[in-house]
Formats: C-alpha cells, structure tokens, sequence
C-alpha cells in the first residue's frame, strides 16, 4: 500500500494557483481596455512580485519545489522521453521544462508591459528610461508576441495535463490542490510547516516591496 507524501508545500499551491488567476485578469482587463488598464498594470505588478518570489522560493522552498529537484539535464529529459527514467515524484523532466518555460514567458510578458506605450490608455512607468523605437518593440512584443506565446504555453500545459489524468492514469490537479501524494515508494516529503510558511509570506511581502519600490524609483 502507499504511503500520503506531502509534495507540493502550501506556497506552492497558492502561487499556483493565484498566478492562474491573475493570468486570466490580466488577459480580461486588457482586452477591456481603458479604465481597466490601471487593473492591468496593478496585476502585471503582482504577477512579477509572485514571479520573483518563485525564484527564490526554488531555492529555499519544499524539497519538491526547489529547482534542484526538477530541472533536468538534455540528457535526462531525453532518456524520459524514450520511457528510460522512472516517474519522479515532483515535475516530471517533461513538465519540468513546461514550467520553466511558462514562468520566463511570463516574466519576459511582464518585464515587457513596464516599458509599453499604447499611446491611447496605457503607459508603463519605464517608457522613459529608454527610446521611442525601444518602447515600441517593447509594445509590439508586448500586445503581439508575448500574449500568443504565455496562451501556446497554458495550452501546452492543460494538454499535458489531460495526457497524464486521461491516458497515463496519474492525477496532478489533487495533489496541487491538497499537496499529498500517495506514493508506492518512500521518498523525501517538502517542508511545509507553519515556520516555512511564514518564510514565504515574508518573502513574498519582500518580492512585493522590491517590484513597488522599483517602479517608484525608477518610473
């Protein structure tokens, strides 16, 4: 019989979740348009705080969540393709990369919206730290680019996601909702303790203030 693992910690699964939803606003409030673009830049600023905060938390967060523990090698993702490399507990090297990828579009997305200029209701706060031309290739990447890319991505995500529930039989959205796992073999569990979950509200207030202070200082 399996043993209940504690996989993802609690942090993990609301950062999760929560940058989910703020993807979805983010895509709403700028299709909206006007009044809603100050809603826009508002959650583009609360997605590079949960973005930042997921960096470090890679480093000092659960077992599971810790970049250690899933980014692979090409090699290793390629002998996982080919069947070669057991089921690991956490990311697969497969999802691994679909992560990673998903969290740099993102960024890249983000980054780009502080130096946009749509030159009707919206105007990122570093417009003025760089050229006319830079501003609008930012914009362009900005209102053309990084949107079909972040989209491609969730829609590679929730595919994968469907494989894995529909044809290879293994649930992924209950232990990202409950964070536990029911494994045959035993293996390291993530901290996700009282102490550890107030280390990462206090990082993420500190990612928050980083991303606040910086639009103050240099917009």
């Amino acid at each position: 019989m399996g043993q209940s693992v504690r996989i993802w910690d609690l942090p993990t699964r609301i950062f999760h979740w929560l940058l989910a939803a703020l993807v979805v606003g983010s895509v709403v409030t700028a299709n909206i348009g006007g009044n809603a673009m100050a809603w826009h830049m508002r959650i583009g600023m609360v997605i590079l705080s949960l973005l930042l905060f997921r960096a470090v938390w890679g480093l000092v967060g659960g077992h599971w969540s810790r970049f250690s523990s899933f980014v692979a090698s090409p090699a290793t993702v390629w002998q996982y393709a080919r069947g070669r490399v057991a089921e690991p507990a956490g990311h697969s090297p497969m999802g691994a990369l679909s992560v990673l990828a998903l969290l740099i579009a993102l960024a890249l997305q983000a980054g780009a919206g502080l130096f946009s200029d749509d030159e009707i209701a919206f105007s990122g706060p570093f417009t003025a730290l760089i050229s006319s031309q830079r501003v609008s290739q930012a914009t362009w990447y900005h209102t053309e680019v990084g949107p079909w890319i972040v989209i491609a991505l969730v829609l590679l995500h929730l595919v994968a996601i469907g494989y894995y529930t529909l044809v290879r039989r293994k649930t992924l959205l209950r232990p990202m909702v409950l964070g536990d796992k029911l494994l045959d073999a035993s293996v390291p569990a993530s901290r996700d303790d009282a102490r550890s979950r107030l280390l990462a509200l206090a990082l993420w207030a500190a990612c928050g203030g980083v991303v606040v202070a910086g639009v103050k200082w240099l917009g």
